[in-house]
Parts: C-alpha cells; structure tokens; sequence
C-alpha cells in the first residue's frame, strides 16, 4: 500500500504548475479540471486536451438546445481577390460574442471557408473542432449559423463591411475597376440603408415581394371607390417607387442622398452580388 500511494505521490509531483498553466491556456477550463486530466494522462499535454475535449463536449452537447442569440459575422477576401466568404458564429450572450477569441474563431471560419466550393458552405471537422473548443472553454452553445462563399475570375472585385459591434456584415461582389474605398463606402451603405435593399437591380428584386406589394395597393386602390383603370395605374406608379427603394443601384447614397448608388461606380464596373446578414436573422 505504502508502494502505491508513494508511486501515485510521485506521479501527482510529475505535473508543474507551468504544464497545467499551458493546458489551461489552451482550453480555457480551470486549473483543477487541467492537473486531473494531465494526471490521468501521465503528463501528455496533447492526451490531456484530447481527454478534456471529448469529456466537455459531452456535457456542452446537452446544451445544444438553448438559444444562441447573439454572435459574430465575419468576412474574408482571399489574397487573390477572386474569392470571398461570409460567416455568421453564434452564442448564447453577447458576453461571449464580443470576446476576442469569439471574433478570431468567426475570423478563422471564415478564412477557412475560402477553400471550399462557391455557394453556402457546410462546416468541415476542422471547423467543427474550433468551434467545439470554443463551445467546452465558454460553457455556451456555440453554433455556426451560416457560411456562404462568393468567386470571381480575374476581374471580380470584392468589397466588404462589418459593423463596429459585428452583429452586421456585407459581402459585395462586383466587377471592373471598383476602389477599395467605393466598395466599402457601398457596403456600409447596405448594412444602414432603410428599406434595406432586396437585389442589386429591378431585375433581381425578389418577385414575391413585389407581388405581395402589387396586391396590397390594388385592393387599398379598389376600396377606395377607384375605378380598375385608374387602380392599376396607381399601383403601376406604386410598384415602381417600390422598385427604386428596393433595388441597390438605384437607391439614395446614405453618404450622399444627392446621389445614388449607380453613380458611384466608374462606367466598365458593375455589382454583380451582395449579402447582408444580421446576426439571429435567418433563425426567424
């Protein structure tokens, strides 16, 4: 007995303070939980992270069904500028959201989202695993809401904005010689302008939102004791004001309302696509 406990103290006296400091530096768990797990792994600082990981994400799976309401949305342009990502990364608090390894995961998702196919993109284990890690070092239920990614050819163009708090962001694609500067001042435009913008032109405003707008004037022009001629002009002539709210191009430059958007762009450029997104938004 006395042989066993003295092995046992010996291997307890194995552990520094500095191995389980690196452990924990790694995992985010607390001291104690780091000593016992590098103590049943006989020291192996990357046994131990393993242990730990499958032990936490056990009970971090249990809680898979609160909400996660708040987060961070990321984007990425490659070196190239012919591809770009967006990332939308969940939690639960916007404690967590707003912490620094919260937003370089977001970051780091979206990076490695540039090497997958264009169009929504599915979470690769390598993903997985970062946000795993962040899910047992926070004790929330971290999630990845939404990734898309967006490629070009030798004369894309991206652009990019992420609102100071990183609940809002906009990917913008276009084509031709579009500044830096332009491009981003056209997707802070998109992150603050009301109505928010449907499509980039008439042709790609979604129809259902025009017909549903079509309907509703049409009915209002009717019980208002119009006759069908004149009711249809009336929405005719509300359609289209419709169109110019809801079409990028042709919206007023929030910067500059003297302005609208088709006219900060030099004449060989054109947008081709954006995405908007707000954090929690696509849960609805």
């Amino acid at each position: 007995m006395a042989d066993s406990a003295n092995g046992e103290n010996t291997a307890m006296a194995e552990i520094s303070a500095k191995d389980v400091m690196a452990l924990r530096q790694k995992t985010g768990l607390s001291m104690m939980e780091c000593k016992k797990a590098l103590t049943e792994t006989g020291g192996d600082q990357d046994a131990a992270e393993e242990h730990l990981r499958k032990k936490m994400k056990g009970k971090m799976d249990t809680r898979t069904d609160r909400a996660a309401g708040e987060g961070q949305v990321a984007v990425a342009i490659d070196d190239s500028g012919r591809a770009a990502t967006i990332v939308e990364l969940r939690a639960e608090t916007d404690f967590t959201a707003k912490n620094e390894a919260f937003r370089t995961v977001a970051e780091n998702l979206a990076t490695m989202a540039l090497g997958a196919n264009a169009g929504d993109v599915a979470t690769t284990d390598d993903m997985t695993k970062a946000v795993d890690d962040l899910r047992i070092s926070t004790g929330e239920n971290i999630s990845v809401g939404r990734i898309h990614k967006f490629e070009g050819s030798g004369s894309t163009m991206f652009g990019k904005y992420v609102h100071h708090d990183g609940k809002t962001g906009v990917l913008m694609q276009g084509e031709g010689s579009i500044s830096e500067d332009v491009a981003k001042q056209i997707c802070m435009h998109i992150a603050s302008a009301q109505p928010r913008p449907a499509g980039v032109d008439r042709e790609s405003v979604p129809e259902h939102v025009i017909e549903k707008e079509r309907r509703l004037a049409m009915e209002m022009a009717i019980e208002s004791g119009k006759n069908e001629e004149i009711a249809a002009k009336m929405v005719e002539g509300k359609v289209n004001k419709l169109y110019s709210e809801l079409a990028l191009l042709e919206q007023d430059f929030v910067i500059d309302p003297s302005k609208k958007i088709k006219e900060l762009l030099p004449s060989d450029a054109s947008i081709t696509a954006f995405l908007r997104w707000q954090v929690g938004e696509a849960a609805d």
